[in-house]
């Protein structure tokens, strides 16, 4: 047993539980990195409207070729996941706000850039470079929060601002196709540039005053106490084990956003007219499911218990929905699954909290969030190929059941200490 191990949980509770007593707890920490998650994720998915779009094809000189188009978001993705396990340690050593706002004003300039861009290369790299600068954020969040909410306030601090994620796919799509349809593809991008000025504006203020350098300290002493703190987090099998369950875990969710429509269209029967909605509905049960889960875990703090019950739960109602044919079946076993899923989504964060050392919350969540993202997206393609092997729909959806099945073994060991 590692020193961080035996260490975690008295360490987490003289470092986390003086930080802020829940009086002084500041929800517009949370609220400013939920609008700063939504910008991020508005500049991630804009070039996705775009792939439709005649005059942005030609601005780039590859009509309608969907490999290269592909390659646009591919090349974001990838960088974003070696950048968030690469450069996750900066959150450790940078005070969070000065941090953050120069990541914003990259993500502004790059924006800029891509607006007046008409060169698929040079677009090429202005979206890795949007990739690295975005990697560092999800971790950054994870510390600013870990570093000044105590512990059974958490998960509902790190709900806040996980829902960025769903809200921005809801908004920022009409937003961009709004812009696109009147103004042209250009006003996508500086419009998302417009955007950053009042989100950092928010965020200057919302995160004002937190002492994220108390804890750590910046003389050599403090140095050597976070490299320590490093290797004992590299050597803990404990930490390795939430980043792998965390790998099973975002397969699940890529595989549902890649998949769920055409499963429900062609594998299921249901007509396109009400695939629209319906394949909305498992989403919002998914929103649901982060509310209620970061309340009753907060209130439980069974952290791990609250993983492995979400896991268990979503694969069970994906194999429900395999064996189901009418539609209404189908989308209450899905709302079921993705619900269960959503219990889970605040819950790992608090997990990962509670397994790893205050110092070294930045390099923690970067390791985890590149991993889990860079393998988790390889996850529809993997669906694809099954799918396309055996003729089935249902076999890239078992996948996922298998999937779940594996990560909430991975959770056994930890069940009675998290």
């Amino acid at each position: 047993m590692t020193t961080l191990e035996t260490n975690v949980a008295s360490a987490a509770e003289r470092d986390e539980g003086a930080v802020a007593p829940e009086k002084a707890v500041r929800w517009s920490i949370p609220l400013s990195l939920l609008a700063c998650v939504l910008l991020a994720f508005f500049d991630k998915i804009s070039i996705a409207a775009l792939f439709s779009d005649v005059h942005f094809q030609q601005a780039m000189g590859i009509d309608f070729d969907t490999t290269r188009l592909g390659i646009l978001m591919s090349a974001f993705l990838l960088s974003y996941g070696i950048s968030s396990v690469l450069l996750s340690g900066l959150g450790d050593r940078i005070a969070p706000l000065r941090l953050l706002t120069g990541m914003m004003v990259v993500w502004c300039v790059l924006m800029l850039l891509m607006g007046f861009t008409h060169s698929y290369s040079l677009m090429i790299v202005l979206r890795v470079l949007l990739g690295i600068a975005e990697g560092p954020l999800f971790p950054l969040a994870f510390a600013i929060v870990r570093q000044n909410f105590p512990q059974h306030m958490q998960a509902r601090a790190t709900m806040l601002w996980l829902l960025g994620t769903p809200f921005g796919a809801a908004v920022g799509f009409p937003l961009s196709l709004l812009l696109l349809n009147h103004f042209g593809w250009q006003s996508t991008f500086f419009a998302m540039a417009i955007l950053t000025i009042p989100v950092l504006l928010l965020v200057r203020f919302g995160l004002r005053g937190i002492r994220v350098e108390a804890k750590t300290g910046n003389g050599p002493d403090a140095g050597r106490a976070r490299r320590a703190s490093r290797r004992e987090l590299l050597t803990s099998p404990h930490f390795w084990l939430i980043c792998i369950f965390n790998v099973a875990f975002l397969t699940y969710l890529w595989g549902i956003n890649g998949w769920l429509p055409g499963y429900l269209i062609n594998g299921k029967g249901i007509h396109l007219e009400h695939a629209g909605w319906m394949s909305s509905m498992p989403f919002v049960a998914m929103l649901f499911g982060e509310v209620l889960g970061a309340w009753l875990s907060d209130r439980l703090d069974r952290r791990a218990a609250a993983c492995f019950i979400a896991m268990a739960g979503a694969g069970a109602g994906l194999y429900a929905v395999m064996h189901l044919h009418t539609p209404l079946s189908v989308i209450a076993a899905m709302s079921v699954s993705t619900f269960m899923w959503g219990i889970g989504a605040p819950n790992i964060f608090a997990l990962l909290a509670k397994a790893t050392h205050a110092r070294v919350s930045a390099t923690a969540g970067g390791i985890f969030n590149g991993l889990g993202n860079f393998a988790g997206a390889l996850s529809p393609a993997v669906m694809g190929a099954l799918i396309a092997f055996t003729g089935n729909m249902d076999s890239g959806f078992f996948f996922l059941v298998v999937m779940a099945a594996l990560g909430c073994a991975l959770l056994l060991p930890l069940l009675t200490r998290y």
